[in-house]
């Protein structure tokens, strides 16, 4: 009992003694009010910093290896007003002398344009639902001659597939296109027509933020304060001021709905394009640079040369301008004077690095223009069927994109102008009577067929076209339009051709029905099997 006793009093003052320094120790780290009475409260604990959340983003350490590195974000007019004039000079200098660059841009023409440009596919319905074919052909018909040479470009030298295909190469080189509508008599018989600018004839560079007339100025654009562009501010207009200033006040507003601007969006609130190449310029000329250091010293490498080392007491004395040749010719030996030898020079130069350097800048480069790099660099080395099958197709729909992004911001619009003033002139007439231009808004339903591609393997793609067709999973209108071609026009086609070939036939005394039959079977259909008679068709009788 008594050593219980013991043990527990000795826990008690162990008790008393830590409860006392835990009190003193928090009464320490509270100071004293400023009334002196009490203690203030305790100011809270900070967490600590997780290491681990610290090093989440890589990419955002503020460290020696990212110095360089900006750590600020721009806003598209600012990344534009910084970096546009020097990104158009550029681009247009390796346009101009880079055969990479001159590649890039003759496949934007050719993929996205292509040899016929944007057909129109009128889609005119009559009161019944029904295609107005006669309609239709009027208004394809007059577009058509619209789009030629004489009435589609204000100085009468290009076509509409011409605009287009010179609008998409502006844009690759440049970053923007702007071609300006223009109406009235001087327009050309048509009273309308296209003018296409030079976009750095708008100043990037100008910028108010209360100008005279409403709006603001951005970039050489006035906008309203949502954004919408109501006008175009160009040096001139004028094709007689050829030496056109960058600088001065003198500028030209043009109204926006006057004016077509064509440019790929990049960035949020973006106001002008920057040029496709911008992430590949940098690369291309110092590729050009190394390519042009590698055949100068290709040149001196096959040039067979060597020095003179003359034994100590022996050279001739020169002057500090002189210089001592000696002569050789093919197949010549020659006496070297006394005390003379030859040191031979063997660069070695290209070396075997050379190559696979300069094939991997082109496949960075031809990321950056989102294409292909055996198509870029015309190099089908190592290349088999598959790989070149799938990087085509995937090529493909980015050219696809790109059509529809013409389509929408120069063809569509173009149309829409078009077409209310060749029905107020009665351009488009059907057996010799006008439409009626109060029905606009059925004339307005249009699509458009862009260029399309040869099947990679006809054999297997046209087989799976088939399939398809015959399992509903598409119609035979998708797989013309496909090649692009008009599902209305091939039909039209194809009955022409069936009634021509019978004609022919029929004139050479063959009955009219065994013609029919002769073409479709020249067209793939399989002859009808004749019926089977009834005795066949009954069912077995039961044995006996």
């Amino acid at each position: 009992m008594n050593s219980w006793k013991m043990e527990q009093e000795r826990r008690d003052r162990e008790a008393k003694t830590s409860g006392a320094f835990v009190k003193a120790t928090r009464s320490e780290l509270q100071p004293a009010s400023a009334e002196g009475q009490g203690t203030a409260p305790l100011r809270p604990r900070m967490p600590m910093r997780s290491r681990v959340h610290a090093r989440m983003f890589a990419a955002a350490k503020a460290d020696r290896l990212g110095a360089e590195w900006g750590g600020t974000p721009l806003s598209a007019d600012e990344v534009v007003e910084r970096n546009q004039r020097a990104l158009v000079a550029r681009s247009r200098e390796q346009s101009a002398n880079n055969d990479y660059a001159k590649s890039f841009l003759r496949m934007c023409r050719q993929n996205i344009v292509g040899p016929q440009g944007v057909q129109l596919q009128a889609q005119t319905m009559d009161d019944k639902g029904r295609l107005d074919r006669l309609a239709n052909e009027a208004i394809e018909m007059g577009f058509w001659r619209w789009s030629q040479k004489p009435h589609c470009d204000i100085t009468g030298k290009r076509s509409f597939r011409a605009i287009q295909a010179l609008a998409v190469q502006t844009v690759a080189k440049d970053g923007e296109a702007i071609l300006r509508m223009i109406f009235g008599r001087e327009a050309g018989e048509w009273q309308f027509a296209l003018q296409v600018i030079d976009p750095q004839r708008c100043p990037v560079e100008m910028n108010e933020d209360r100008p005279k007339g409403g709006g603001m100025i951005r970039q050489g654009i006035r906008f309203n304060r949502y954004g919408r562009p109501l006008g175009y501010f160009f040096s001139t207009t004028d094709e007689t001021e050829v030496t056109y200033r960058f600088g001065g006040r003198g500028f030209v507003e043009v109204p926006a709905d006057e004016v077509i601007h064509l440019f790929l969006e990049d960035m949020v609130g973006q106001k002008r394009g920057l040029p496709w190449m911008a992430t590949a310029l940098f690369r291309m000329r110092q590729l050009n640079a190394m390519e042009e250091a590698a055949i100068v010293r290709a040149r001196t490498g096959a040039s067979q040369m060597g020095f003179i080392e003359w034994e100590e007491g022996q050279g001739p004395e020169l002057d500090d301008d002189e210089e001592l040749i000696i002569d050789s010719e093919p197949g010549e030996w020659r006496v070297l004077p006394n005390g003379a030898r030859v040191k031979e020079s063997n660069p070695q130069y290209p070396a075997g690095e050379y190559a696979p350097f300069v094939k991997q800048a082109l496949r960075s480069m031809a990321a950056g223009f989102g294409v292909c790099y055996n198509n870029l660099a015309s190099d089908l080395e190592g290349v088999n069927f598959s790989s070149i099958r799938q990087g085509t197709l995937d090529e493909r729909e980015y050219w696809k994109e790109l059509q529809e992004w013409l389509i929408e911001g120069l063809v569509q619009p173009v149309f829409d102008a078009w077409l209310p003033r060749a029905l107020l002139l009665g351009k488009l007439t059907v057996r010799g009577r006008p439409l009626k231009p109060e029905r606009i808004d059925r004339y307005r339903n249009v699509s458009w067929q862009a260029r399309r591609w040869q099947w990679i393997d006809p054999r297997a793609d046209v087989d799976a076209a088939v399939e398809s067709k015959n399992n509903m999973l598409t119609s035979p209108s998708v797989i013309i339009r496909e090649q692009g071609r008009d599902p209305l026009a091939v039909w039209a086609e194809t009955a022409r051709d069936i009634r021509s070939m019978v004609d022919a036939m029929v004139a050479e005394g063959i009955d009219e029905k065994a013609a029919l039959e002769l073409v479709m079977l020249s067209m793939g259909k399989q002859p009808e099997k004749p019926a089977p008679t009834g005795k066949q068709n009954e069912p077995p009788k039961p044995a006996a």
